[in-house]
């Protein structure tokens, strides 16, 4: 049986490179490879000269630097990246050069690296920009992408100018995780992210979204398939964002830095944006917030 989620990705594709982007893999290191989406005006496809050793025997790719203010889009937990920002993508390409990175684990990206920290994420993720002829951008993070934004903006500050983050924190302490998941209902970050039936997704998206949307149980059956991948990495992941209430420190940002908030996020609760941003703008001045009905 046809899974319908992942025949509708061949059209994400196609819509994907309509507006802009298409997507290329970028091997940071042995045994680490990111994929990115990148604007099309930066791969420019020629054919190679004699002797030239490509692997498409037609044409080999050439990577030019963006041409454009560069935003950098940095999904969250719960799909890859053209998937949570496909209806952003086609207005932002008018104006920028648009960058969309899957995270390690998430898309075609992979690591043999025992590292799953948002640090290593970040480090990976900005390796991958370099690579592509990226030396300035604005970062826009969603949930779990919004942690590995701060951390980008934190150690690499000549590289991101600018930050956009919706629905995140800077770092996920014992305490927050604790207090999110006992609000919930839920036992573990991964019984709520990483769910395996469809009872479990139908929970996750009853508190990661503002308006409660009906599908039916084949749809929700699809999606399990699809874009929970790589189980055991993922868990892994969502491990590593826990740190103790003992060791957070707030790091001194001299981006502007503009918080997207859902009033009535289940998740992050809007009290989190107000401590955050009390507290961060005593280090960091540029540090606006709005708050929006939107969620994970």
């Amino acid at each position: 049986m046809v899974n319908l989620v992942a025949a509708q990705k061949p059209m994400l594709n196609w819509l994907m490179k309509m507006a802009g982007v298409e997507p290329h893999a970028v091997d940071i290191e042995p045994g680490t490879v990111m994929n990115f989406w990148v604007p099309v005006e930066a791969v420019k496809k020629q054919k190679p000269r004699k002797g030239e050793k490509t692997i498409n025997t037609q044409t080999s790719l050439h990577l030019h630097k963006p041409t454009k203010p560069v935003v950098v889009l940095v999904h969250g937990f719960a799909a890859e990246g053209i998937v949570t920002w496909q209806f952003q993508v086609g207005a932002l390409t008018k104006k920028y050069s648009v960058y969309i990175p899957d995270l390690l684990f998430f898309g075609g990206s992979i690591t043999n690296k025992t590292d799953r920290s948002p640090t290593f994420q970040a480090e990976t993720l900005v390796k991958g920009l370099k690579k592509l002829g990226v030396d300035k951008c604005t970062a826009v993070g969603f949930s779990y992408g919004g942690m590995v934004a701060f951390k980008m903006a934190e150690l690499y500050p000549e590289l991101v100018q600018a930050m956009v983050v919706s629905g995140s924190i800077l770092a996920m302490t014992d305490s927050i995780s604790n207090a999110t998941l006992s609000s919930l209902g839920f036992k573990s970050s991964s019984e709520l992210l990483l769910p395996t039936s469809v009872k479990g997704l139908k929970a996750l998206l009853s508190v990661a979204t503002y308006k409660k949307l009906w599908f039916p149980n084949r749809l929700h059956k699809d999606f399990l398939e699809v874009m929970f991948a790589n189980r055991e990495e993922r868990a892994e992941l969502l491990e590593g964002l826990i740190i103790s209430n003992k060791d957070p420190t707030i790091p001194r940002f001299s981006q502007k830095i503009h918080l997207l908030w859902g009033e009535d996020d289940q998740i992050f609760k809007l009290q989190l944006a107000h401590n955050m941003k009390e507290y961060a703008s005593l280090l960091t001045p540029h540090f606006l917030y709005s708050p929006t009905n939107i969620d994970h």
